[in-house]
């Protein structure tokens, strides 16, 4: 009927063939005669028939769809606008999947365990993963390959580095040379390596400077209010505090809201400095001095990554990416 999209048996009544040799001919399959295949070819084209992508992914056992699965709590994953570290890694990551021929699935952060069972894809990221994530444990399960975006702490997975122990000297330096002397670190309760790295950078950090170490952890899925319950302990117990370096920027702008409410100015009172240069750290007041961790460049790295152990390629991808670079902000500028 006219209108109605050609199918493989029209291409095969045209070519004078069956439909399997027109299969086999247009995907480069079985001993086919290279005339068929060349007529089998200029017939598909005159017809217009387009094989089915779908049709072909099942015949080879793939999706080509790779997942993006968030290990961390919508309150620092996110937040309220979503547009946080977790979806400004997503946007890169589709962008480079698809140039692979690659769709992106994304498996946001959800108050419950995501059902990782159903998710039909070939390979996985899992941005950030703890020590003991549950997501890549299943994923692994599965037969899946996993790539990590930063070290995970607890396992062998290939993974793009986001030098969190440089980026929390970045940070440590920044407000010492600022003239901060009792910097409070503020991390995560759990064992990311973004959590586990810094807080051996700052011991040493504060080693190297003779003054007592000032640690507290606030719980991932309290946001923005857990940082300010933390602040608040902080400035319970050491009143002389004169700094605070918050790795979740979620916790930094409640600690600068804790500040506030307790009278300590920022940055004259209280430096504030935090990790990631996202929506919260440009649009918190005051701004918050961060760290351009080339975040779009690093997820594009673990995407090329997989995508390598999907086809098994014994040279892996540089998975390099730039240096971190300090954005210093009002927070930390007296």
């Amino acid at each position: 009927m006219e209108g109605m999209r050609p199918t493989i048996a029209d291409v095969a009544r045209a070519a004078g063939v069956s439909r399997t040799t027109v299969s086999h001919a247009l995907n480069g399959l079985g001993k086919v005669d290279p005339r068929t295949r060349e007529r089998v070819a200029q017939v598909a084209a005159e017809l217009g028939y387009r094989p089915s992508l779908r049709a072909q992914r099942l015949r080879r056992g793939e999706s080509r769809t790779i997942g993006l699965v968030s290990s961390m709590p919508v309150a620092v994953a996110g937040g309220p606008s979503r547009l946080g570290f977790f979806m400004e890694a997503a946007a890169a990551a589709a962008e480079t999947a698809l140039l692979h021929g690659f769709a992106l699935v994304l498996v946001p952060p959800v108050e419950a365990d995501p059902p990782l069972n159903s998710l039909d894809v070939d390979g996985a990221i899992v941005v950030e993963p703890d020590e003991a994530d549950v997501t890549t444990k299943q994923l692994r399960a599965r037969g899946l390959p996993v790539v990590a975006l930063g070290r995970h702490p607890g396992a062998d997975v290939p993974h793009v580095d986001l030098h969190a122990a440089a980026v929390g000297r970045l940070l440590l330096d920044h407000l010492r040379e600022r003239g901060a002397q009792r910097i409070a670190l503020m991390i995560g309760s759990s064992r990311r390596h973004s959590y586990v790295d810094v807080e051996a950078t700052y011991r040493d950090f504060t080693a190297e400077g003779g003054v007592p170490a000032l640690v507290t952890l606030a719980d991932e899925a309290g946001g923005e209010e857990a940082g300010y319950r933390s602040c608040v302990e902080i400035l319970d117990r050491n009143p002389d505090v004169d700094a605070i370096c918050a790795v979740v920027d979620a916790f930094a702008v409640g600690a600068v809201r804790a500040l506030t409410d307790r009278g300590r100015r920022v940055p004259d009172d209280v430096l504030v400095a935090t990790r990631y240069d996202g929506l919260r750290a440009r649009t918190c007041e005051p701004p918050l001095t961060a760290v351009d961790l080339h975040l779009g460049d690093a997820a594009a790295k673990a995407v090329e990554l997989l995508i390598t152990t999907l086809r098994s390629d014994t040279e892996k991808p540089e998975a390099a990416v730039p240096a971190p670079v300090l954005v210093p902000r009002r927070s930390s500028l007296r």
